[in-house]
């Protein structure tokens, strides 16, 4: 496989595109060797779905698109990027804070770490930002 393969693919914010994302994504994988039925597979496709959500509920029809980035480094690190144009960061609700929805980013990073991996957010040139997601590539981490 290449040293450095990447993916990228740009969606209206609304909230149909979020299936088409983590097909995108999903396909993605695939194509780079990680089929369906994994866990890191599906723990993905559930961030790429977390994610996406957040970039159509999240910006208040400020974003009119986003941007998922699939890239893969040396078959050992997976970095997963959803960008949009607003502003705002993602908020980190208080564990008292009794609500339906807003625990995303909860899932996220709780996903990513069980994965071995870790979540950052960077600013964009435009005044948005990217939530990334960098995991070990299955392969890459001793079994």
């Amino acid at each position: 496989m290449a040293d450095h393969q990447e993916a990228t693919l740009t969606l209206p914010s609304d909230p149909a595109s979020v299936a088409t994302a983590r097909r995108y994504v999903a396909e993605v994988l695939s194509s780079w060797g990680l089929g369906d039925g994994t866990d890191i597979a599906d723990s993905v496709r559930l961030i790429v779905s977390e994610l996406a959500t957040n970039a159509v509920q999240h910006t208040f029809g400020q974003s009119p698109t986003f941007t998922v980035d699939v890239s893969l480094e040396r078959d050992e690190l997976l970095r997963i990027g959803v960008t949009d144009s607003h502003p705002r960061w993602p908020q980190r609700l208080p564990a008292a804070v009794q609500q339906d929805n807003g625990r995303g980013m909860v899932i996220i990073r709780w996903l990513a770490a069980e994965a071995g991996g870790r979540l950052s957010v960077t600013p964009t040139a435009e005044g948005g930002k990217t939530v990334w997601i960098d995991l070990p590539w299955p392969a890459a981490v001793p079994g």
